[in-house]
C-alpha cells in the first residue's frame, strides 16, 4: 500500500490510512470492467534484484510465483507451490545448479521446463512430477513473464533498447508506485491528449496532491507545462504497438522564458510495457515503464531511467522527478475514479474510443472477469 494518490484521506478521522483506503475501495463504483488480466508480457522482477543463485517470491495475476536465477545466469519463473505437498518454493527454496530445491522435502525442479529431476528419498521420480513453468525473457533491466488466458505461446517478442543492452546509456534511477485501478486505465492516458492540457499544466513544484495542484499560488503559478501530441497505432506485424509523440515544454511567465523543451516518443508495447524515449538539448534517454497486475485492480508500476552520458546528473534527476510528479497526479485520479465502459465523449475525445478498440486485442475468450464482492474486498 502507498500513500501516493490518497492525500485526500489523510485529514479524515483517526483511522489508519490503509483502513481508509479499503473503505474507499469498498464503496467505489467499479463500473462495467473489462477482463482484469490482459494477455501479454509483464515484468516479474527487476534484473538488479535477482542475483545468481537467488530466489524471489512474486505475486502476479493473482498467482504466487518463484523467480530464480540459475548458476548459468539464466532467470526462470515457476509456480510458487511445490506439487508434492504445497510448500512455497520461493520461501526457503534453494537454487542448485539451474534447478530449485523445495525447502520441505528436497524435491528438485529444473528451471527450463519445471520437471522434477530428483527426490532425495525415492529411487524413482514420477513422470507427472513437475511444477508449472512460466514463459519468460530478460531484457531492458527486467525479467518478463508471458501471460495468456488461452495458454498460447508468446504472440510477439519484446524489443530491446539498444543503448541499454550495450551499456552505452547509464542507469540514472527508478521509481515504484502501486495503483488501485484497472490496468487499462493507465495506457488509456496516452490516447487521452486532452487531460495533458489540464491535469499536467500546473508546475511540478505544486506537487501531485490535486487539492494543491489547482489551488492559486502567486509563488508557483508563474511556471507551467505545455504539451502537444499525437497518438496512433502501428500496422501488422506490429499491431500490438501504439505510439504517442509529444512535445513538452516547461516555461516561465506565460511561456516567455522556456526552461527546457523535449520531445518524447512513447511506445506502448502490448498492455504492460512502455518505452518513453526522450530527446533534449542535453542528450537522450529512455524511461522503461512496466505495469504488472498483482491482483484484480492492483497494479505495480516501475520506471527505470537510462540516459546518455551527456545528461548531467542534476538534469537526469529532475527529469525522473518530473515524470514521477506527473504520474502521481494520474494515480490520484485512477485510485478514486470509476471505469466508464460507455463514457460521455465529445468529438475531440475520439482517440479514446480508437484506443479501446486497439486494446481489446489483448483480451480473449477465457480472460478472467472481475468477480469480487464489495463487502469482501481486501487489498
Amino acid at each position: 500500500m502507498t500513500e501516493v494518490g490518497w492525500g485526500c484521506l489523510t485529514g479524515e478521522g483517526r483511522a489508519p490510512l490503509t483502513e481508509k483506503i479499503r473503505e474507499v475501495q469498498r464503496l467505489r463504483r467499479t463500473g462495467n470492467l473489462p477482463p482484469i488480466y490482459p494477455n501479454g508480457w509483464f515484468a516479474a522482477v527487476e534484473s538488479r534484484q535477482l542475483a545468481r543463485g537467488q530466489v524471489v517470491p512474486v505475486q502476479m495475476f493473482g498467482e504466487s510465483m518463484a523467480v530464480f536465477r540459475g548458476e548459468d545466469g539464466v532467470a526462470h519463473v515457476t509456480d510458487a507451490y511445490c506439487p508434492h505437498i504445497g510448500a512455497n518454493l520461493a520461501v526457503g527454496g534453494v537454487v542448485k545448479g539451474n534447478c530449485i530445491e523445495c525447502p520441505f522435502h528436497g524435491w528438485l525442479f529444473r528451471g527450463s521446463d519445471g520437471a522434477c529431476v530428483h527426490i532425495p528419498y525415492s529411487a524413482k521420480v514420477p513422470k507427472t512430477a513437475r511444477v508449472k513453468r512460466w514463459e519468460s525473457c530478460e531484457l531492458n533491466g527486467f525479467v518478463f513473464v508471458w501471460h495468456d488466458a488461452e495458454g498460447r505461446s508468446p504472440l510477439w517478442v519484446l524489443p530491446e533498447v539498444p543503448e541499454v543492452a550495450d551499456g552505452s546509456w547509464s542507469f540514472r534511477g527508478r521509481t515504484v508506485h502501486h495503483v488501485l485501478a484497472h490496468i487499462q486505465e493507465m495506457p488509456e492516458n496516452g490516447a487521452d491528449l486532452a487531460h495533458l492540457g489540464h491535469l499536467h499544466v500546473p508546475s511540478i513544484f505544486k506537487g501531485s496532491d490535486l487539492r494543491h495542484v489547482f489551488a492559486n499560488s502567486l509563488l508557483l503559478d508563474f511556471a507551467k507545462h505545455s504539451w502537444n501530441g499525437e497518438w496512433q497505432v502501428r500496422s501488422t506485424p506490429e499491431s500490438h504497438i501504439a505510439d504517442l509523440r509529444v512535445t513538452h515544454a516547461f516555461a516561465l511567465f506565460g511561456g516567455k522564458f522556456k526552461l527546457f523543451t523535449m520531445t518524447v516518443r512513447a511506445e506502448q508495447i502490448g498492455p504492460g510495457v512502455v518505452h518513453l524515449h526522450f530527446n533534449t538539448g542535453l542528450g537522450s534517454g529512455v524511461l522503461v515503464q512496466t505495469v504488472t497486475p498483482m491482483e484484480a485492480l492492483r497494479q505495480r508500476v516501475v520506471h527505470q531511467f537510462y540516459s546518455s552520458k551527456s545528461f548531467i546528473a542534476p538534469y537526469a534527476k529532475f527529469v525522473l522527478l518530473s515524470e514521477a510528479r506527473h504520474f502521481e497526479r494520474d494515480i490520484m485520479i485512477w485510485n478514486n475514479k470509476q471505469y466508464m465502459s460507455q463514457p460521455l465523449l465529445v468529438s475531440e475525445d475520439r482517440l479514446i474510443l480508437r484506443f479501446r478498440r486497439w486494446y481489446n486485442q489483448f483480451y480473449s475468450e477465457n480472460s478472467p472477469k472481475f468477480t469480487f464482492k464489495k463487502e469482501n474486498m481486501e487489498w
